[in-house]
């Protein structure tokens, strides 16, 4: 009788990889990754390609984190993406003295301004409810 093992499909052929623990390391993952780029999907080296970019991003996670963007400058970054102007941000935190305060950063983001803005300009709510520096008053007088 057979055994459980022996039923079992292979996964995929076995790909030879190790862990990436140095920036050499890292270095030949991506040029390994430029080559294998077009690969066939569901061939050998797009499964080889599929592991190499899951060990590079989670190198690239441990060594080069991202810190999340400013929220008044994700704003800004979504309304030039947009080509939006102030006044379209209305909608989303209120009249044009309001909207001037926040992108001035003189007055600070509330929870339902950051739940229409999320809503309506799809930015994510993570990035909105970071603390921000305000200017103080005196900087602008």
């Amino acid at each position: 009788m057979p055994n459980m093992t022996e039923l079992m499909q292979p996964l995929s052929d076995l790909v030879l990889v190790r862990p990436l623990r140095t920036e050499a390391d890292y270095r030949a993952a991506l040029a390994e990754i430029d080559q294998l780029f077009d690969a066939t999907p569901e061939t050998p080296e797009d499964v080889r390609l599929q592991v190499l970019l899951t060990l590079v991003e989670a190198y690239e996670d441990a060594h080069y984190p991202m810190e999340m963007p400013d929220p008044i400058a994700m704003i800004e970054h979504v309304m030039e993406a947009q080509s939006l102007t102030r006044a379209d941000l209305e909608p989303y935190i209120g009249p044009r003295q309001r909207v001037w305060e926040i992108m001035e950063k003189r007055r600070r983001l509330t929870l339902p301004m950051i739940r229409r803005l999320a809503t309506g300009l799809n930015i994510p709510t993570d990035v909105l409810i970071q603390e921000y520096e305000l200017y103080p008053e005196s900087a602008y007088t």
